[in-house]
């Protein structure tokens, strides 16, 4: 008999209980989880009952629609709910698979392999993990082991995940402050190549990790930047790390965002998020053949790098799902589509606001920032911001997007005007006219000075002056 025939020896009803406990929510969250998150949520207006997605949208508790321009920090690039990734899960689960018996080799990760390294030829070998950080971690534990040499070079600003490793290398000093001591990386300058050849002079660097567009302000590497930094590093036996965890897949109007610039060809490249499809957590390291027989160098080092639920066959069908689905439905051509039509509508607003100074980005990967007006009144009210918290204006166009508009966005990053748009790849013309069309009514209503925009903005500003 199979587990799909048994009948249920628990009581266990999911249903049931959400039926029961669900009106709980915040509270729950604040008893037993991150206590701050549901004392945020209320403080910015986004302490909302969402009950069903489908998509780029989901649904509150009576019935309003939403549009998703966040996609889970870009976890749902497929939008929730895709019936071929479903339908995908509902079958792996129904094959009654001996998954993870650890001393065997299923198909589905060979199989999921094999597709990934399509999208990128000049790497062989693949390594599954369970999250974008794991696959950083994964990268800069081969590269130090491949190379020999203990440090790994990063961008200021990056982002590249928070467990030990991996806070390494981010580039911003709120996410390390407290943490000490990390690993002995260094900080360079996006696009600053002399820093970098001055510091693989030293003699002692693994690898150079970095984001083809950095997710904390939406910054492309300057063109010609990556190629030039390939050839400086392999020239002093170093490698190149892509991260790929939000910029892959898709994201940047190319499957991989650094094959927007020619001859390209990094020696780990690390994917998460979108691969997952929005149900299973699944990381991927990429990377080339001779660094995995390094690692994995005998039978004795089978096991030197694991994971316990890496390439679950959840994960696995997930992935596949995933990818069958973006060459089916065209979902890069898409992106690359549509995020050239709504990065040229709201770029053609720049003119039009003066607190709007920049859009920026790639395919849909979208930044939107803003800065000091030039008329006194407004000018008045930028800098009591300013001086309360830096990013707090970018907070006030998030805020009115969702109450009024029932559109989903976030900033960027903390301490940054600046709000990044990333929604699900399936988005099309409908969704960007009703973005745009949002977005000028609150910036209609910013550049009148008064009204309840402002009036929110005092109720940052004093919530800012309290947190000090």
């Amino acid at each position: 008999m199979t587990a799909a025939e048994q009948q249920p020896r628990s009581g266990f009803d999911l249903g049931k209980l959400l039926a029961e406990r669900a009106s709980e929510r915040y509270d729950l969250h604040t008893r037993h989880l991150n206590h701050q998150l549901p004392r945020m949520l209320r403080t910015i207006g986004f302490d909302k009952v969402y009950e069903r997605g489908e998509g780029a949208y989901f649904w509150d508790d009576e019935g309003q629609d939403y549009l998703d321009m966040l996609a889970g920090f870009g976890v749902m690039g497929l939008g929730r709910h895709h019936p071929v990734v479903r339908k995908a899960l509902h079958d792996v689960l129904d094959a009654d698979l001996a998954d993870l018996t650890r001393f065997d080799c299923q198909p589905l990760p060979g199989l999921l392999a094999e597709r990934l390294l399509a999208h990128a030829p000049h790497l062989d070998r693949v390594f599954f993990g369970n999250s974008g950080t794991e696959a950083v971690e994964t990268a800069l534990k081969f590269a130090r082991y491949a190379t020999r040499k203990p440090r790994i070079l990063y961008c200021a600003h990056a982002f590249h995940g928070l467990t030990t490793g991996s806070l390494s290398v981010n580039g911003e000093d709120g996410f390390r402050k407290g943490f000490a001591p990390l690993l002995p990386d260094t900080a360079i300058e996006m696009g600053d190549l002399d820093a970098l050849e001055r510091e693989l002079a030293r003699g002692d660097v693994a690898a150079f990790v970095v984001e083809p567009i950095q997710g904390k302000g939406v910054h492309q590497t300057p063109p010609g930047f990556l190629r030039a930094a390939q050839e400086l590093l392999h020239r002093h036996k170093a490698l190149l790390i892509a991260d790929e965890v939000q910029t892959g897949l898709g994201r940047t109007g190319d499957f991989f965002a650094y094959s927007h610039e020619d001859g390209v060809e990094p020696d780990l490249v690390c994917v998460a998020k979108a691969l997952s499809g929005g149900y299973v957590p699944v990381g991927a390291t990429l990377g080339k053949d001779w660094i995995f027989r390094k690692v994995y160098s005998s039978m004795d080092r089978v096991l030197v790098h694991s994971a316990s639920f890496g390439a679950n066959a959840q994960a696995m069908a997930a992935g596949l799902a995933v990818l069958a689905v973006m060459e089916d439905e065209r979902i890069v051509a898409n992106a690359r589509r549509t995020g050239d039509l709504l990065r040229e509508r709201l770029a053609a607003l720049v003119d039009r606001y003066e607190l709007l100074h920049d859009v920026r980005g790639r395919g849909l990967m979208i930044g939107i920032e803003f800065g000091r007006p030039s008329s006194l009144g407004l000018r008045g009210r930028w800098a009591m911001l300013q001086t309360a918290r830096k990013g707090l204006f970018a907070q006030m166009v998030v805020v009115p997007l969702l109450r009024r508009h029932r559109i989903l966005t976030q900033v960027s990053g903390d301490h940054l005007e600046v709000i990044k748009l990333i929604p699900p790849l399936i988005i099309g013309e409908r969704e960007v006219d009703r973005f745009v069309e949002a977005f000028t009514a609150v910036m209609d209503d910013a550049h009148q000075g008064g009204g309840l925009m402002w009036e929110f903005g005092r109720t940052l500003v004093k919530q800012a002056v309290a947190n000090r």
